[in-house]
């Protein structure tokens, strides 16, 4: 099942740019994807996906991407999210990924949040 998804992540079939939220999951428990929350630094402290790390948009350097992982991003709703995973494609980066229902979809799925 893992490399099954590992291998719709790194562009394998199902291709895209998006991971859904069993996905999502399923990369937060195996903490081999490093989880990129770009929202504010007062929204992260609020909560966020555990594990995540913070590079807020407005102040976004792709290269202080962490290497030898694969990048999920996300943010409150996925906008954000999609906006930083351009700007780390246009640096060169291929291993990304975007959450698209961001921090209020996992939420509403009862996603595990640390503050």
């Amino acid at each position: 099942m893992f490399g099954n998804l590992m291998s719709r992540f790194l562009g394998g079939a199902g291709g895209g740019a998006s991971v859904d939220h069993a996905d999502m999951q399923d990369l937060v428990r195996a903490g081999e994807t490093a989880i990129v929350d770009v929202r504010e630094p007062h929204e992260f402290a609020a909560g966020r996906i555990p594990g995540a790390i913070n590079l807020p948009l407005s102040q976004f350097d792709p290269a202080k991407l962490p290497e030898g992982k694969a990048i999920v991003f996300v943010c409150l709703s996925g906008a954000r999210s999609n906006h930083a995973m351009a700007i780390a494609a246009r640096a060169g980066r291929t291993d990304l990924r975007n959450y698209v229902e961001g921090m209020s979809g996992w939420r509403a799925r009862g996603g595990r949040v640390v503050a």
